[in-house]
Parts: structure tokens; C-alpha cells; sequence
């Protein structure tokens, strides 16, 4: 972790001070910011898993996982103040490292290093060893994972389209309705990007709270709450994207306001979604887990997402002459691929809420099994033969 987050400080860092003359080197740089981020982000829920469990795990999880939705909204925030007071958007990217460098030394300082399994195993950890190939395998069989991914899968989908889009979008609606003067290469009204902004800091912190909340209220009540609660969420979100996305012409308060309530549904996934993947994965194998569900989550999800819908828009706009009008409503239009997308989101978790009971014993059972001070050779067969059974 701390040599990923230092990749990202070099790199972040790095990328602000490319020229227009060398696009190509602040794609590399931004590419290598990703790879830095991605190398910690998949360990540290796995250490959290380590550390805790139950009740306590999901307190940590909900604490831990707030700081994703406020991370976004406040990127908004300083990215367009810092770019307006210096005049060069250059100095947003500026901003984060400074963050980064205090998290460097929290890491290197305070950051532990369990054993894999450690809280429930009673510090004693598990210490089965398998090939990566294995680990994918098993990932692949275990269908509370398959079915959580492709629902995180959807949620990023709508998050990335909903942080790329969403200002332009409110902003191309003022326009039509005369609230706001069209932009130009000199001059854009980025009032937009603060409020949104600061709606995603608030919705982030509710949502992430509330989900945590429900999820620790039914937890002993009913065994397969967590993804219900998931899909609850996504089904939920559904009729207020249609609201924002119909409203936005008619009232821009409105339209906020549901993009409020739409947030917060989506964000009461956030830690029971991370939560989901530490009790149905083994330990050994939650890293491995936590990287093929990042990887599928942002190539399916968020790092698409903006581009279908500016792809859609952009054909939709060439159907008639441009004008502000024309414009906004062709974007409009896109965003209605959001509710379709959150659909299938909320039926991924239902289909996860049909095998997690099983799934979280069969996880429960290996970890005890692995744990049993046995010999070696004794210990693997009896963890594939664990396996071989579930499968």
C-alpha cells in the first residue's frame, strides 16, 4: 500500500506540470495514477477484514467507505476553486497530493499488517496457500461474489455518469431557461460543480451511515438483508433519476433535490457492498477478490459510462441543427440508459440475496477448517476437499 500510494503522489504530482505539446505524456501520467490507486485501494478493506469482525468490521466499513463519496464531492469543490483563483487548471491536480502525503505518513506510522484471517481465526491466522489461478477459479464458483460484482458493476456505472455528466447537464439546462449565459473557451459558470459537489459530500455520509445502519438493524433478523437492503437502494434510486432527468427543464431546485434523494439510495451500497465480499470470501483470497471486483466495477462501469453517454448524446445531436435547446435534450435523452442500467443493478443483488446464507457458511467453514493447527499437506487437502464440496 505505501508503495502504491507513493506511485500515485509521483505521478498525480507529475501530471500537472504536463504542457498542451505533450498530451500524450499526461494520459501516461494519469494512466500510472491509476495504477498506483488500485495497488492499495484493493488491500485495505482486506486489512480491515483482518482486524475485525461482525458488528465492529461493519462500523469500520462504513467509516472507512464515507471517505469515497466525500473524496468526489470535495474533488469538485477544490478542483473548481483552486482552478478559478489561479486561472490554470493545472493547480486542481496540485491539490490531492498534499492529502496523499499526510495518508503516506499515517500509513507508514500507524498501519498494521495482520495475518490473513487474524480476527477470526483469534490471531492465529490462515495460512493456506494457493495459486492465483486457484483463487480465481474458486472466485468464480462463489456466486454471492459473481452476483455482488456485477451489481457493483452497475452502481459505477451510474456513479461515473452521474459525476462526469451531471453538472454539464444542469448547466445546459440553466442555459435553455435563461438562467445562466452559454459558455465559452474564456468563461464558464462552474457554480454547478460546486453544489453538486457539495450534495455528494452530504448524500455520501448520510447514505454510507444509513446503509451501515439497516444493514447492522436486519442483520439478525434476516440472513440475506445485506444485498436486499443493496437492491432496495438501486430499485430505489430508479423514479428519482427519472425526476431529475424530466425535471431538470422545468425547475432546477427540483431537480436537486431528487438528485439528493438519488444519491443517497446509491450510497447506502457502498460499505454493505464491501462488507458482502469480506464474509463470502475466504482471507486468503479477499485480495484477490477485492482486485477482479475493482477491475470489472470501473472497465464495465465508471470508465465507460461517460463515454457511452456523450457517444449517445453526440448522435442524438447531429439528428437536427444545434442550439442550447437541442443540446440539452440530446444529453437528456442519454441519461436515460441510468435507470435502465439501475435496474439491472437492483436484480444482481437480488439474485446475490439467493445465495449469500450459503455462501457466508461455506466461507465460514473453510476459514475454521484452515485454521485447525494440522500438518501441511493435511491442511490443503482438507480445504480443497472443502472446496470440491461447495463447488
Amino acid at each position: 500500500m505505501i508503495g502504491g500510494l507513493a506511485v500515485w503522489l509521483v505521478t498525480a504530482t507529475g501530471s500537472s506540470f504536463v504542457t498542451s505539446s505533450y498530451f500524450w505524456f499526461l494520459v501516461l501520467m494519469r494512466a500510472l495514477v491509476g495504477i498506483g490507486e488500485a495497488s492499495y485501494s484493493t488491500i485495505a478493506p482486506t486489512i480491515i477484514g483482518d482486524l475485525f469482525t461482525g458488528t465492529k468490521r461493519s462500523l469500520i466499513i462504513c467509516a472507512f467507505y464515507i471517505f469515497i463519496p466525500v473524496g468526489s464531492g470535495l474533488g469538485y469543490i477544490t478542483g473548481s476553486s483552486v482552478a478559478a483563483l489561479t486561472g490554470d487548471w493545472h493547480w486542481a491536480l496540485r491539490v490531492t497530493p498534499i492529502l496523499g502525503v499526510v495518508g503516506l505518513l499515517l500509513l507508514v506510522i500507524l498501519c498494521p499488517n495482520p495475518p490473513r484471517g487474524a480476527a477470526e481465526t483469534h490471531g492465529q491466522g490462515v495460512s493456506t496457500q494457493s495459486t492465483y489461478s486457484e483463487d480465481v477459479k474458486y472466485l468464480l464458483k462463489n456466486k454471492s461474489f459473481v452476483w455482488s460484482t456485477l451489481g457493483v458493476t452497475a452502481l459505477a456505472f451510474l456513479t461515473g455518469a452521474m459525476a462526469f455528466w451531471m453538472p454539464t447537464f444542469l448547466s445546459r439546462a440553466q442555459i435553455t431557461q435563461g438562467l445562466q449565459p452559454p459558455c465559452t473557451i474564456e468563461k464558464c459558470d462552474t457554480s454547478d460543480s460546486y453544489i453538486f459537489g457539495a450534495v455528494t459530500v452530504v448524500t455520501g455520509i448520510l447514505g454510507v451511515c444509513i446503509g451501515s445502519a439497516l444493514s447492522r438493524w436486519f442483520r439478525g433478523k434476516v440472513e440475506n438483508a445485506d444485498p436486499l437492503i443493496c437492491a432496495a437502494g438501486m430499485l430505489g434510486s430508479i423514479p428519482c433519476l427519472f425526476v431529475v432527468i424530466f425535471a431538470a427543464a422545468v425547475s432546477i431546485p427540483t431537480t436537486y433535490v431528487f438528485i439528493f434523494f438519488a444519491e443517497i439510495l446509491l450510497s447506502l451500497n457502498w460499505s454493505i457492498m464491501a462488507d458482502i465480499l469480506l464474509y463470502v470470501v475466504i482471507p486468503t483470497r479477499r485480495a484477490t477478490a477485492e482486485a477482479l471486483q475493482i477491475t470489472v466495477g470501473h472497465l464495465l462501469g465508471d470508465a465507460g459510462s461517460p463515454y457511452l453517454l456523450g457517444a449517445i448524446s453526440d448522435a442524438i445531436s447531429r439528428t437536427k441543427a444545434e442550439s442550447p435547446d437541442w443540446t440539452f435534450s440530446s444529453l437528456k435523452y442519454s441519461f436515460l440508459v441510468c435507470p435502465f442500467v439501475g435496474v439491472l443493478g437492483g436484480l444482481f443483488f437480488l439474485m446475490t440475496a439467493f445465495y449469500i446464507t450459503k455462501d457466508r457458511k461455506a466461507a465460514q467453514q473453510l476459514v475454521a477448517e484452515s485454521s485447525q493447527p494440522q500438518q501441511g499437506s493435511t491442511a490443503t487437502s482438507s480445504m480443497e476437499l472443502s472446496s470440491a464440496k461447495e463447488a
